[in-house]
């Protein structure tokens, strides 16, 4: 009996564990190389990251994986360096991350009278055909006082390989005539 729960105990820290890091605060040009190097001198590889400036303000997101007392030493590590750096984090555990298909990616645009809930109808549409999106940029342009706003939207989308496409792009048209707007889904090779 103390043979397997030994056994087991190795398993478990031979075994890779996944953590989400997300960080917020103010743009500095050694935040990234920073946070890298916490990651990493606690024995962890960057799985994905995604990082966008917004502003005079930052947020990042990546995942890492490392054993159990890898990850343990990054969710204490992290909160200390972030509070030298005066940013906001939050981790979460999480498992069986997969990369991002990055063969089939499409931009998906579409502009016209700005309505409540229109970019909600968008993603579900996409989501009905397990259409993820990725990245998303949206713009509401005020254009008088008597007109009403305009909205242009850009999403950057990943497909599944097995995906209509010519039937994904009329679909689309149709949701686009039905709610007043103009667009399109070009895929990007």
């Amino acid at each position: 009996m103390l043979v397997a729960i030994e056994f087991t105990m190795q398993m478990n820290t031979l075994m890779k564990h996944q953590l989400i890091i997300t960080i917020l605060g103010a743009n500095k040009v050694t935040v990234l190389s920073t946070l890298t190097d916490v990651v990493c001198e606690a024995g962890c590889n960057i799985l994905d990251s995604r990082q966008a400036v917004y502003g005079q303000d930052f947020s990042l997101t990546m995942i890492v994986e490392g054993t159990q007392s890898a990850i343990v030493r990054v969710e204490m590590a992290i909160p200390m360096a972030c509070q030298q750096l005066d940013l906001l984090s939050m981790m979460k555990r999480t498992k069986r991350h997969a990369k991002q298909n990055l063969e089939h990616i499409a931009d998906v645009t579409f502009s016209g009278v700005d309505a409540v809930g229109v970019v909600k109808e968008v993603t579900q549409f996409l989501s009905t055909f397990c259409v993820t999106v990725s990245a998303l940029r949206l713009k509401t342009l005020q254009t008088s006082t008597d007109e009403q706003d305009e909205v242009k939207c850009k999403m950057v989308v990943s497909m599944p390989h097995n995906i209509d496409l010519d039937d994904l792009k009329f679909k689309f048209d149709a949701l686009l005539t039905q709610l007043n707007l103009q667009g399109a889904i070009k895929q990007n090779h």
